[in-house]
């Protein structure tokens, strides 16, 4: 079956629009006789912004009703933040194609422009990540972290209407939304290692749909989907999401002829029994999802079951 029109289905916030608004530019560019046209859905996670994610069913609450569109047909496409999807995806849907990854670190803005380092002894800080909070803790105890969620203007908004002397954000939704001039220091991996999927976006889309996955199948970049999907694999077997303080990183290395991939990844503790677990993983791209898993497995048999660390 062939369509001439379809309709990608979105969040309403600017970075979201954007991305939709990007994989629309990337397929009329391809298919220039096909109709497109975006759809904004409400969340549920878009809904509930005084509350940190942890506290309200996690990441799942941003894709749950575009998920829901899907399946009445009345969308043809997701367009999501792959960080924001969670490990198991409902039955009858699928990941379809995952983009060429923006760069997956995080990034700190902050008053007056001062690095992590920089800022005083008990600066308070704004994120809602538990990912986020175990790391920061780890490197300065002194932090005072409070929670932050909203969209990006939100954040940046309360920033410099000195709530928090500095917030942390995905760098990928900051050049996305063209604001590089705010950042103060992008966060080395060594010190902040990245959320699952972090600066990918990804398209889900009806397993059945056979001319949606066809014509989407350009759009997907090979070396980001295998990095991404290793991290989701890790994500898979520790059984968590933003309830549990867990970070993946997926990255190919090419030296000396030779393509491996090396995966870090940490579990963290958000009660402060104990600080972090962190492990690595180096094989053959064929091997990705394997390593991936047995690193997660690894990290559980030295940190117990991550089921039970919900905040």
């Amino acid at each position: 079956m062939t369509k001439n029109k379809i309709i990608i289905g979105t969040r309403g916030s600017k970075l979201a629009l954007w991305q939709a608004n990007w994989i629309k530019d990337k397929l009329e560019r391809l298919y220039p006789d096909l109709v497109i046209a975006i759809e904004k859905i409400k969340t549920t996670g878009d809904k509930i912004t005084d509350a940190p994610l942890s506290r309200i069913g996690g990441k799942g609450l941003f894709v749950k009703e575009i998920e829901e569109a899907l399946f009445k047909s009345r969308i043809d496409i997701a367009v999501h933040s792959m960080k924001d999807v969670p490990a198991e995806l409902p039955e009858g849907l699928h990941i379809a194609a995952i983009c060429e990854r923006e760069n997956p670190r995080d990034a700190i803005i902050s008053n007056n422009n001062k690095s992590l380092k920089e800022l005083p002894d008990g600066a308070v800080l704004g994120t809602s990540s538990l990912r986020r909070t175990v790391q920061l803790k780890a490197i300065r105890p002194d932090f005072n972290i409070k929670p932050l969620r909203g969209n990006v203007d939100t954040r940046i908004n309360k920033l410099k209407n000195g709530d928090f002397d500095a917030i942390i954000l995905a760098m990928a939704g900051i050049k996305r939304m063209g604001l590089e001039n705010l950042i103060a220091e992008v966060i080395s991996e060594d010190t902040m290692i990245p959320a699952i999927g972090q600066g990918a976006i990804g398209i889900e889309t009806r397993v059945d749909d056979e001319f949606i996955n066809e014509i989407i199948k350009p759009l997907n970049h090979e070396d980001t989907a295998i990095c991404v999907l290793a991290e989701r694999a890790f994500l898979s077997i520790m059984g968590g999401g933003c309830q549990v303080p867990l970070a993946c990183h997926a990255k190919i290395l090419k030296q000396n002829n030779k393509t491996t991939i090396n995966i870090e990844g940490i579990l963290g503790d958000p009660d402060g029994k104990w600080s972090i677990i962190r492990g690595s993983r180096n094989g053959s791209l064929s091997q990705a999802n394997i390593l991936a898993e047995d690193l997660a497995r690894e990290l559980l048999d030295k940190g117990g079951n991550p089921k039970l660390l919900v905040e």
